[in-house]
């Protein structure tokens, strides 16, 4: 136990140190969330070794992940997206995916990269719609015209993925009774929905309110209850808990929308980037392997290869947007849109742990992402303040 805390103070540590290192003077400022993971790896097994990614720490990781999930579900608005938006964001990432399995096939076949494709090409076909949400804030552009198709695009880059990686990556049962699963589970969370926006228009939140400013704070309880309520149905149906946690984020959401919901989600906002999804990525940092970055000469390729594939994936939907974006913002589309560190962290903890990735490939992938996330929303924002052309 002892030794646990002191554990607990180092991830404490860091979790306080990233947003003050990412908030320093630069010409580049890293996310909070790339610095997050540096700092994991710096005090994790493979450099400093001092604290180790198992046990309770594990735990705590395991709890930031599921809670990152629920907070994306929880930021996407539907009602914007629909209608147009959301029909090129949908079209746009099947294209995405269908280009990804192509170019990973290919990938494989010549054996620059060892490892599933299927894996690889869910990963290219993410968007880091957490990331980006508050760096389009910041730069003014989040509710214009090209904000919003931004978000749409990104809310498909994080929903996609997560049918596909709770659908085929990791069956548990046959394909009828999965599918049967999938059906029930589908059913309860669309009940949810219904009821969430049966309450949002009734007067019963305005009496669960009152609790907000109590010691009592139900609403933040019975939201944190919904998650881990469709998390472990999720689990028992033989899906990835991921999807539990998107489904209860997007109920919450639902419920929550408007300025009645605002104090709650502030409150489930500083649960969630103030406490649990900083473990999750300082754990993801802790579990990343150093040592594979330089274990082969081929891995720098390899990394530059997956930044090419990631803009050539999430840069091809662009095409279908001829009619809605002007040729300034076409390019700082496709680099917003290759924006994708934390699915591609999730998607990599999970193959590894199931056994279908090697840790080398894992860290390879990861490097890529942290990368985009760095580089991509700054190339963006210059391109659009300066075109090259």
């Amino acid at each position: 136990m002892e030794t646990f805390r002191l554990e607990l103070f180092f991830i404490a540590f860091a979790a306080a140190l990233a947003p003050l290192l990412a908030e320093l003077p630069s010409r580049f400022r890293m996310p909070v969330v790339v610095v997050e993971i540096l700092l994991g790896i710096l005090i994790g097994p493979h450099l400093f070794n001092l604290i180790t990614p198992d046990g309770l720490v594990g735990m705590l990781g395991e709890l930031g992940l599921t809670f990152l999930l629920f907070m994306v579900g929880l930021e996407i608005d539907l009602g914007e997206m629909q209608g147009r938006p959301m029909a090129l964001a949908i079209g746009g990432w099947l294209l995405s995916f269908a280009v990804a399995m192509v170019c990973m096939f290919f990938v494989h076949a010549i054996g620059l990269i060892q490892a599933p494709p299927i894996l690889f090409a869910v990963a290219l076909s993410t968007t880091a719609l957490g990331v980006l949400a508050p760096i389009l804030r910041d730069e003014g552009v989040l509710n214009t015209e090209f904000g919003k198709q931004v978000l749409s695009a990104a809310a498909m880059g994080e929903f996609g993925p997560l049918v596909i990686i709770s659908l085929l990556l990791i069956p548990t049962h046959s394909t009828v009774i999965h599918t049967f699963f999938i059906v029930i589970f589908l059913g309860i969370a669309f009940l949810a929905a219904y009821g969430a926006i049966r309450v949002r228009s009734s007067k019963l939140i305005d009496a669960l309110a009152h609790t907000m400013q109590s010691s009592g704070q139900f609403p933040v309880r019975l939201c944190i209850m919904l998650q881990a309520l469709l998390v472990a149905m999720a689990a028992k149906f033989g899906l990835n808990v991921v999807m539990g946690a998107f489904a209860a984020g997007m109920v919450v959401g639902l419920a929550s929308k408007g300025e009645r919901g605002m104090l709650l989600r502030q409150k489930l906002d500083a649960i969630g980037y103030g406490f649990l999804i900083p473990f999750f990525f300082i754990v993801a940092g802790m579990r990343f392997d150093v040592g594979a970055l330089w274990a082969s000469p081929l891995v720098p390729v390899q990394i530059i290869a997956l930044l090419g594939l990631l803009i050539l994936v999430r840069g091809v939907p662009v095409f279908l947007y001829q009619q809605d974006l002007p040729p300034a913002d076409r390019l700082p589309f496709a680099l917003y849109s290759a924006t994708g560190l934390p699915l591609i962290v999730i998607i990599t903890e999970i193959g590894v742990s199931s056994g279908l990735m090697a840790p080398d490939r894992a860290a390879v992938l990861v490097s890529a992402g942290m990368i985009s996330v760095f580089l991509f929303p700054i190339l963006a924002d210059r391109v659009r303040k300066q075109p090259w052309w």
